[in-house]
């Protein structure tokens, strides 16, 4: 059982990516299709707070803390720079460079979470010990190794072929297909900025999640706040009344999938992991998203797998397990030490309550005697004095002095 404890935060991490690696094939879905990615933005976050609100007052109406004002600016600024902003700034930069350099640019988010890990001091270094070395060199490699999967081809890799391609029948509409102009400057920066919000959100997270250990409550905040943001921002950005249009067709689908998946389900793990590791387990695990997303095509969009893709795969695999030894480590090491304060605070609580219960055994002593009448009681403390004047003996005086 403890081991299983243990192992969930990693299983949560992988079910994340695999839900949003199932989230990019959706995106290409949508934009083959012809669907605004920024309405698709907005409507994820819809139906992420409807199915998470009602589960939020089931199941936490009991044990959910009193929202503050802080609790609602903290979830204000996650759904910002994690939510609505950060998935508009990945849309645009898709538009604005290309899904390859996007790829390659948000390998970086887990060496800037270190960087502001060990700026808010929720991290150390630790270059001097094992742990912190290898949580190092894991995090380095793991961005490596997403360099070589993107930029390095080399020769095909024909592992299986399954001859399916769900984008063969989903072809654009006549009159979405606008061409493309890539921004060398303007597309990097977006990206780098986009990659630097998630990785504040991470930050903001870990910060929410110990003043509001509520995970329903704290994803239905996140994606009512997302929301409200992301469909101010579609409003005033697609006029297009179409865009907006739902039917039971494959536009609900995407729709549904990126909602109750990539945003609620996701979301709610990313909590519970940061809450658990901290920000920097969680954004190990984003080079593992290409992976996934290179199987995915391979899989379902009859894309061919390179050499660069497995060899890159494999670094990643082993800058993953750097990490998460250097984690498990560093929580064999905290664990104790954790028993060990609890069992003081509780020893030191149960001192503190031993206290109370004799000064409450003093009180009620000393309120005993009001049932006696107040002559006798001054009758039995005057013998006393008189009894301890006749057993003390009085300090004799020289009379020649």
């Amino acid at each position: 059982m403890r081991k299983y404890r243990e192992l969930m935060p990693t299983i949560m991490m992988i079910i994340v990516q695999i839900a949003l690696a199932g989230g990019n094939i959706f995106y290409k879905l949508a934009g083959n299709n012809g669907m605004s990615l920024r309405v698709l933005i907005a409507y994820r976050f819809i139906f992420a707070a409807v199915i998470f609100v009602p589960l939020a007052l089931i199941i936490e109406r009991n044990n959910r803390p009193k929202l503050t004002w802080k609790i609602a600016f903290q979830g204000f600024l996650v759904a910002l720079f994690g939510g609505s902003m950060g998935q508009n700034l990945y849309a645009e930069s898709l538009v604005q460079t290309s899904a390859t350099f996007v790829a390659a640019m948000c390998n970086l988010i887990p060496a800037i979470t270190f960087i502001l890990t060990i700026f808010f001091r929720m991290e150390r270094l630790g270059l001097d010990t094992k742990t912190g070395r290898a949580k190092v060199i894991g995090t380095i490699t793991c961005i490596g190794g997403a360099m070589v999967l993107t930029f390095y081809k080399g020769c095909d890799v024909n592992l299986w072929s399954t001859h399916f391609d769900i984008l063969h029948n989903h072809h654009q509409p006549r009159g979405q297909d606008h061409p493309k102009c890539v921004n060398h400057i303007f597309g990097p920066f977006l990206t780098l900025v986009c990659c630097f919000c998630i990785s504040l959100s991470f930050i903001i997270q870990g910060k929410m999640s110990k003043t509001y250990p509520c995970l329903y409550s704290s994803t239905a905040l996140i994606s009512i706040m997302g929301s409200v943001q992301a469909l101010v921002f579609a409003l005033c950005t697609e006029r297009n009344c179409f865009q907006w249009k739902l039917g039971w067709d494959l536009k609900l689908l995407i729709v549904a999938y990126m909602g109750i998946m990539a945003s609620g389900i996701a979301s709610a793990f990313i909590l519970s992991c940061v809450r658990a590791r901290g920000p920097l387990f969680v954004s190990i695990f984003n080079p593992l998203l290409l992976v996934l997303v290179a199987l995915a095509g391979s899989l379902f969009l009859n894309e061919k797998l390179h050499l660069g893709s497995v060899l890159g795969a494999i670094i990643i695999v082993c800058g993953l397990y750097s990490v998460l030894w250097g984690e498990s480590k560093q929580e064999k090491k905290i664990t104790p030490l954790k028993r060990s304060l609890i069992e003081s605070t509780q020893s030191s609580k149960n001192a503190e309550k031993r206290v109370d219960d004799f000064n409450n055994t003093n009180n009620i002593m000393a309120v005993a005697p009001d049932f006696v009448p107040e002559s006798e009681i001054l009758q039995v403390f005057d013998g006393e004095e008189e009894d301890l004047e006749a057993v003390v003996p009085k300090p004799q005086t020289n009379s020649g002095s």
